[in-house]
């Protein structure tokens, strides 16, 4: 269990807001992190997180170039980084607006390079680094080029900086969650269609979609996916680097 510890380590958690992100941060934090730097672009959001650990909040579009070049100054003695942010959408392709593929890109990928960019140039000797992707960036289904096509992308950018990073002992990992129970759901048409035809109970759609989407008959708490994140940034996950690490209840299989 020691290794599984983050005794006096400092942390950056992107898209920290909420969801997955939120949750990692707190079990971070309850695991001995000495600091934590989170980001996200919901102020309110960032201000609620409650960690028992000093934490640098830090408000913006992990998208935007410059709000990066603030983040950087913060990042002095990084440990470990969680490049969590990221939005859902929904579309085919025939009808999916460029402006909303660039969106989702933008966020998605753009996001994770510049987070990705910033964690390298700062993280020390032996630090580790999780970028969220998505088992949609492993499997296709119909309605998710851009959200599918943004996180294959982001799998990628871990490979890439797992090779790049090895030098210096600097792992780099990718989760790949299926359903998780976290307000993204929220943001994609058809899961809203879905809650209309369940009489509005967000709990039963989702429910209802799990069970018919995986083996397990469930999706993932978010605070189960943060405990897997836990694992592949700690000492319990000495020799893992490049790794995609699928988490969706066997929805892949």
């Amino acid at each position: 269990m020691d290794r599984l510890q983050f005794s006096g380590k400092t942390i950056l958690v992107t898209g920290a807001g909420s969801g997955i992100g939120a949750a990692t941060a707190r079990l971070l934090a309850a695991a001995g992190a000495g600091r934590l730097v989170v980001t996200d672009r919901d102020a309110a959001a960032l201000e609620a997180l409650d960690v028992p650990c000093p934490v640098t909040r830090l408000v913006g579009d992990v998208a935007d170039e410059a709000h990066w070049a603030a983040v950087e100054p913060h990042l002095t003695g990084l440990d470990h980084a969680v490049l969590n942010a990221g939005v859902a959408s929904g579309s085919p392709i025939a009808e999916l607006d460029f402006a909303e593929w660039r969106r989702v890109l933008g966020i998605n990928l753009d996001g994770a390079f510049l987070s990705l960019r910033a964690v390298m140039r700062t993280i020390g000797d032996g630090g580790s680094v999780v970028l969220t992707a998505s088992i949609s960036g492993v499997k296709a289904e119909p309605g998710t080029a851009a959200y599918g096509a943004s996180k294959a992308g982001v799998i990628q950018l871990a490979k890439v900086a797992a090779r790049e990073g090895a030098t210096r002992k600097v792992r780099v990992n990718a989760i790949a969650p299926g359903g998780v129970d976290t307000p993204i759901w929220d943001q994609t048409p058809f899961f809203r269609a879905l809650v209309d035809e369940h009489g509005g109970d967000r709990a039963a759609a989702l429910a209802a979609m799990a069970r018919m989407a995986t083996p397990l008959g469930r999706y993932a708490t978010a605070e189960e996916i943060a405990g897997q994140i836990a694992f592949l940034l700690s000492d319990a996950a000495a020799t893992i680097t490049g790794a995609v690490l699928a988490s969706d209840g066997g929805y892949s299989l």
